[in-house]
């Protein structure tokens, strides 16, 4: 034991090593200095001389110190994390978003706090509540709740919706018409005139979205559509839509995600259905491995990880009273063209199949 060691112990600061029971108290006795100087030093430097800033950083280092962030909130209320709840943490369209939120958090000094629902609205509803206790704000993403029930956990704490719109709660939403205007164009272009969307849950608010906006753009160019309802938005879910899809009429079909799509395509192409010779196949968000797939998906790109960081900026922005940065209107999707989509088959083909 050094000489410093010794000192330590014989005051009743903890040695180094012990960083679980080192306190502010412990840094600012070795440190010589006031707790509200430590305090001051270590939340936010630059608030105390560069000379004390750099003795109280040493003796931290010295002690192991870590600011637990829980005693930190009990003066200001804050704990320097936004909680994030997705729908499916298994879905690759939340890697993105994950990505993105917390590296803008990050930048700004707060931690991410990452939690799912399984698709569960009271699950989430739940999770939510519980996060209200231990993080600044919350972000909700694709969100299965009721309106009312996230406007009433917006009333406690600060809430951001990613894919939703409701009353009241700030939210961040891509236009969905530029990508679905160019995937209707496409394939209304390769000749089909019958169309189908396979959609998402029920309570999924972007499914009906996407529904809507499909439907006036076939409108527009003149093209049958119709839906088909699933309401599983997993790769399961497109299998199990392909016996109701081989009964439409339909020659191409537009996926509420690039999951359903894949399952799709996978379910078809086990039964002996070429794509996109027989059917051609849009999904929606081109999340990571949609071009993986043979042939590789069709897809409409969704601004994923810029949603992300889009919603912790705007949180971070009302918790620190700052207007919302800009930025946030330039969100769009686009259509990303690949192997999945092609020309209709010929009447021939329609009869003979």
């Amino acid at each position: 034991m050094n000489e410093e060691e010794v000192a330590g112990v014989r005051s009743g600061i903890p040695a180094a090593g012990q960083g679980a029971s080192v306190t502010i108290y412990d840094v600012a006795e070795l440190a010589g200095v006031h707790p509200s100087t430590v305090s001051r030093a270590l939340s936010n430097a630059g608030r105390v001389s560069a000379r004390t800033q750099k003795k109280i950083e040493d003796v931290a280092a010295q002690l192991n110190y870590r600011a637990n962030p829980l005693a930190r909130a009990l003066p200001t209320g804050r704990t320097s994390t936004v909680g994030l709840i997705v729908s499916d943490i298994t879905n690759p369209a939340y890697f993105d978003v994950i990505r993105g939120a917390e590296g803008a958090a990050a930048v700004l000094g707060y931690t991410l706090v990452l939690a799912e629902s399984a698709e569960s609205a009271e699950k989430e509803l739940l999770i939510a509540r519980r996060m209200l206790t231990t993080v600044d704000g919350v972000i909700l993403a694709s969100p299965r709740l009721a309106d009312t029930e996230i406007q009433d956990v917006a009333a406690k704490k600060p809430v951001v919706v990613i894919n939703r719109e409701v009353a009241g709660v700030p939210s961040v939403v891509a236009n969905i018409d530029a990508g679905v205007t160019d995937a209707v164009r496409h394939l209304a272009s390769m000749g089909h005139t019958s169309l189908a969307y396979v959609s998402g849950p029920d309570r999924s608010w972007m499914s009906a979205l996407r529904w809507d906006s499909i439907s006036a753009r076939c409108e527009w160019s003149n093209l049958s559509l119709t839906k088909i309802e699933c309401g599983i938005p997993t790769i399961e879910g497109g299998r199990r839509a392909a016996p109701t899809v081989l009964a439409s009429n339909a020659t191409a079909f537009i996926c509420y995600n690039d999951l359903m799509a894949i399952g799709l395509m996978q379910e078809l192409q086990q039964a002996g259905v070429q794509v996109p010779d027989a059917l051609s196949i849009v999904g929606f968000d081109n999340i990571f491995g949609s071009d993986f797939t043979t042939p590789p998906l069709s897809t409409i790109k969704s601004p994923l990880r810029a949603s992300g960081e889009a919603a912790i900026n705007e949180i971070l922005a009302r918790l620190g009273g700052t207007p919302v940065p800009p930025g946030r209107s330039e969100l769009s999707t686009e259509l990303v063209i690949r192997g999945s989509s092609g020309r209709a088959p010929s009447p021939a083909a329609l009869a003979a199949g």
